[in-house]
């Protein structure tokens, strides 16, 4: 069954709470964190100079832009597109641990304090994930603010289609609430904690 946008709970949480918890729990890792930052910002310096921090246009609640931030983790010069359209990723080598431990998205605190991010929601995609951004649509996710992690990230598997990937986003629109957000991040925790794989 699709889930369309007429199915999105009105909660007070929905609604209101989630927002507020969303500005709390930023300003607080902004705050914890500044130390962490500062580290990363000048160890990027020092390994390949230029911009710390990576900026790309993406889709945000109800297919708005928004400028979306990353430490940079490739090359300067590096093109500007979406992960599957890049082919074979050249990091620095203080990129490469940056994504592997996923500390490249920290910058997205920032997203979330301006409101065009919340802690949990569907991921946000550039412009040109078109089929993506029309199965959200159907099914109700792009009326979310984008998450810094979600119900797909902490389900997925490599090779995950997008059809999937929309269906827990939609299911995610469907069942918003304090509860369900504290799980999604606990077992985001729980990913992180894993070792790296070895290649």
């Amino acid at each position: 069954m699709v889930i369309g946008p007429s199915f999105i709970p009105r909660s007070w949480y929905a609604r209101t709470g989630k927002r507020q918890v969303d500005i709390l729990c930023a300003a607080l890792g902004l705050i914890v964190l500044m130390p962490l930052l500062l580290v990363i910002s000048l160890l990027i310096l020092a390994t390949d100079p230029g911009p710390v921090i990576f900026r790309q246009e993406r889709v945000g609640r109800r297919g708005r832009p928004f400028r979306f931030y990353k430490f940079r983790s490739m090359p300067v010069g590096t093109r500007n597109v979406a992960k599957d359209q890049l082919g074979h990723v050249q990091l620095t080598w203080f990129g490469r641990l940056l994504r592997r431990s996923n500390l490249d998205e920290l910058p997205q605190i920032v997203n979330i304090l301006k409101g065009d991010m919340s802690l949990v929601g569907p991921r946000p995609p550039i412009a040109a994930q078109e089929d993506l951004i029309s199965l959200r649509r159907a099914n109700g996710a792009l009326e979310c603010r984008p998450g810094l992690t979600g119900l797909a990230q902490v389900n997925a598997y490599n090779g995950m289609p997008l059809t999937e990937k929309a269906f827990y986003d939609g299911e995610y629109a469907a069942r918003i609430s304090l509860l369900l957000d504290a799980a999604i991040i606990l077992r985001t925790f729980r990913y992180l904690a894993k070792p790296p794989p070895v290649y």
